[in-house]
């Protein structure tokens, strides 16, 4: 019982806790556009770590942008810790001054994502791949945060039918 009553405690407060938004106070007069960052070659490392803090798995991407004035083109290969490999190839359209859509395969319906000062709010729905070849049905809310001209800090949250799965922590550098 006193562990049931912990579990439901733990993801009260997870449910609970803070999030980003784009109206938080700015921290610098940097302007992130997506379009200038990620045209051309970065590198990104990253992690996954559940709900209770557990890291369980870490990667790097090797990443090629290609920004051709509409739409931008990201070619994603991540090799992760046990030497596994996965591809994911984006498509970005900016649809307005500050507000970008895009897909991917595994995307279900299309990415939405906005543009304020120095941060970049991203959101989808994808079928990511695990162990086995198998596949979970898992959201993102990615939240970007333009550090330098040249690095990016990204904070996703992850959930899977509705509830809170763990974050993903990534940070990109330009090459």
């Amino acid at each position: 019982m006193r562990l049931i009553t912990a579990l439901a405690l733990m993801l009260t407060l997870t449910a609970c806790a803070g999030r980003p938004s784009l109206d938080d106070p700015k921290l610098s007069d940097r302007e992130l556009r997506l379009e200038e960052f990620f045209d051309g070659k970065l590198v990104a490392h990253g992690q996954f770590q559940d709900i209770f803090g557990n890291v369980s798995r870490r990667f790097v991407v090797d990443i090629d942008g290609d920004w051709d004035g509409q739409r931008l083109r990201l070619v994603e290969d991540f090799i992760y810790e046990d030497d596994s490999t996965e591809q994911r190839i984006w498509t970005l359209t900016k649809t307005g001054d500050r507000t970008w859509e895009g897909t991917a395969p595994g995307v279900q319906g299309v990415a939405t994502g906005e543009e304020r000062g120095d941060v970049f709010n991203w959101a989808y729905t994808i079928d990511l791949p695990i162990a086995g070849g198998e596949t979970i049905l898992v959201s993102f809310d990615d939240w970007m945060w333009l550090l330098s001209e040249d690095r990016l800090l990204n904070r996703a949250y992850m959930k899977r039918a509705g509830v809170t799965v763990g974050e993903v922590v990534i940070y990109f550098e330009k090459r």
